[in-house]
């Protein structure tokens, strides 16, 4: 499908994807995995698609293309989703250049075990395709160490990989398209999942870009929709996202054996809202619910709440696992706060509390626990407490 002038997109849907990186992340909407050919006076071809439709996309390229017309190959990024047809498509062209980060190379080796034709490239190199020119970006840890940008000039047309993109499989190319509400969620589940530990790179890598001078008339992303309708909205966005986002909301997360737990998430909320009506409050059981949503809330609330029943001394496998999980994140400027029930050892809530401290998060106070089933006495606490976090 021609995307402008002489560019081309030659990727793949995956209407069918519900999970990525192993159980990483969850693509409610699938996802794509977008290929680019540029035909000027040479030919190149940016990044392939995922390993299990390699014979499908190399068998598909050719019936476009004469695969020996192909002058060279760039690899932004070795991750296996753009990268996985490589060894398919040059095994019919094993001489073509590769060109990538010093890193891809080191990448593309460890994932593939082959040994092409690399061409190491840096930041401000370029390439000539005749009349125009890519220019190449490093982008390390954007969100890989190998990862990189290239920018075709004349179309004034930026490929930026995995920066701006989504899990979005549509109908449509472009981001004018396309449900803008779909749009913007699956655009902010997709920062907030893999972009937010890098933040502070975000916002120093488009301040580099932008520094360039280089007008940007279309972003071609590596997943989801093609930017061409005001395609500065997504990095104006990035830069709010990146600067310890958060908005007026406040997000209960909890997971419960028996009730107690719940009936305690429920009446926290209650408090919180009877005392500040214009806070968006949310409340999600972790057992019930996507992880990487709540990590979405997560993203944009401004304060969280965490409860577990106790077990074994300990708290609930799925809370653990979630606490570890916006760990690695590495939230910046957010509150939290612990709650919980119990039977005997109430140890639940002084575990959150160090977790959420380990991961960045400022506690408001030491929680509040609740003996089994909360009785009319806990339910008013439960009430108060929340009342008390918002004035």
């Amino acid at each position: 499908m021609k995307i402008k002038n002489n560019i081309y997109w030659v990727g793949k849907k995956d209407w069918e994807l519900r999970k990525f990186h192993g159980d990483e992340y969850s693509t409610h909407k699938g996802s794509s995995y977008n290929s680019y050919l540029i035909r000027e006076d040479k030919t190149v071809l940016i990044d392939t698609i995922w390993q299990p439709y390699a014979k499908e996309y190399v068998r598909d390229l050719s019936k476009i293309i004469d695969l020996n017309q192909i002058d060279y190959v760039i690899a932004n990024h070795a991750e296996i989703d753009h990268s996985g047809a490589l060894p398919e498509l040059m095994r019919h062209i094993p001489e073509v250049p590769i060109y990538c980060t010093k890193k891809g190379i080191d990448s593309l080796k460890g994932h593939h075990h082959l040994d092409w034709n690399f061409q190491v490239v840096k930041t401000g190199d370029r390439l000539s395709l005749g009349a125009k020119e890519l220019v190449f970006i490093e982008a390390p840890m954007l969100h890989w160490p190998d990862s990189m940008f290239c920018y075709l000039t004349g179309d004034n047309v930026l490929f930026s990989n995995d920066a701006f993109g989504q899990h979005y499989a549509a109908e449509f190319l472009y981001n004018d398209q396309v449900d803008q509400a779909e749009l913007r969620h699956e655009s902010t589940k997709y920062y907030a999942n893999i972009l937010t530990p890098f933040s502070r790179l975000v916002t120093k890598k488009i301040k580099e870009v932008l520094s360039f001078g280089l007008p940007v008339d279309m972003i071609c992303t590596s997943h989801g929709v093609i930017w061409r309708d005001n395609p500065t909205q997504i990095i104006e966005q990035y830069l709010a996202w990146a600067d310890d986002y958060q908005e007026n909301q406040i997000t209960v997360i909890y997971d419960t054996m028996w009730e107690g737990t719940r009936q305690m998430a429920e009446r926290i909320a209650q408090g919180m809202k009877a005392a500040d009506k214009t806070v968006r409050i949310k409340v999600y059981n972790l057992s019930k619910t996507d992880k990487n949503d709540v990590v979405t809330e997560v993203f944009k609330s401004k304060m969280i709440l965490v409860g577990s029943p106790t077990i074994n001394n300990g708290i609930l496998v799925s809370v653990a696992g979630f606490l570890e999980m916006i760990k690695g994140l590495k939230f910046k400027n957010k509150k939290a706060a612990a709650f919980g029930s119990y039977g005997w050892g109430g140890e639940a809530v002084k575990i959150i509390n160090e977790r959420l401290e380990s991961a960045g998060f400022e506690l408001m106070n030491e929680g509040i626990k609740a003996k089994w089933n909360p009785d009319e006495e806990n339910i008013q606490r439960c009430l108060q407490f929340g009342n008390a976090l918002v004035t």
